[in-house]
């Protein structure tokens, strides 16, 4: 017993706390947090639709609900997600055409992904309160 090996020493797999943050990781991070975040905003289209077939006291409860400062934050970044996971899914598949991998237009595409997707949401948020008279 005296003879026995101990276990060598492993390398340890690279991990997020190893690699230095960079914005092609944190565009495929959002991308798959916007995916999750899509599925549960798909939950509350689901439930606004099921209370508009319910009635109208239990559509105008739900109206009231998503109507609020809170419900509104909600939706404002439901939509967010949207245009966001849309765009990366058109970079993906741009990236499936084998198109876009030098990193310059990796760059590109990210910061395009990023800014396209917060300015799609502003005007489209801009232009529902311009269709509701509030500007």
């Amino acid at each position: 017993m005296a003879d026995a090996k101990t276990p060598a020493e492993r390398p340890l797999s690279p991990h997020l706390q190893i690699y230095k943050p960079m914005l092609t990781m944190m565009m495929s991070i959002f991308h798959r947090v916007t995916g999750a975040t899509l599925y549960l905003g798909t939950i509350l289209l689901a439930w606004w639709l099921i209370a508009a077939a319910t009635g109208p006291d239990y559509f105008n409860f739900v109206n009231e609900l998503f109507g609020s400062f809170i419900g509104r934050l909600v939706l404002f970044g439901f939509s967010w997600a949207l245009f966001h996971h849309m765009l990366g899914g058109i970079r993906h598949l741009v990236w499936d055409t084998g198109r876009g991998f030098d990193l310059p237009t990796v760059e590109i595409m990210a910061w395009a992904t990023l800014i396209g997707s917060m300015s799609l949401t502003v005007i489209i948020w801009v232009l529902g309160y311009m269709a509701m008279g509030a500007f």
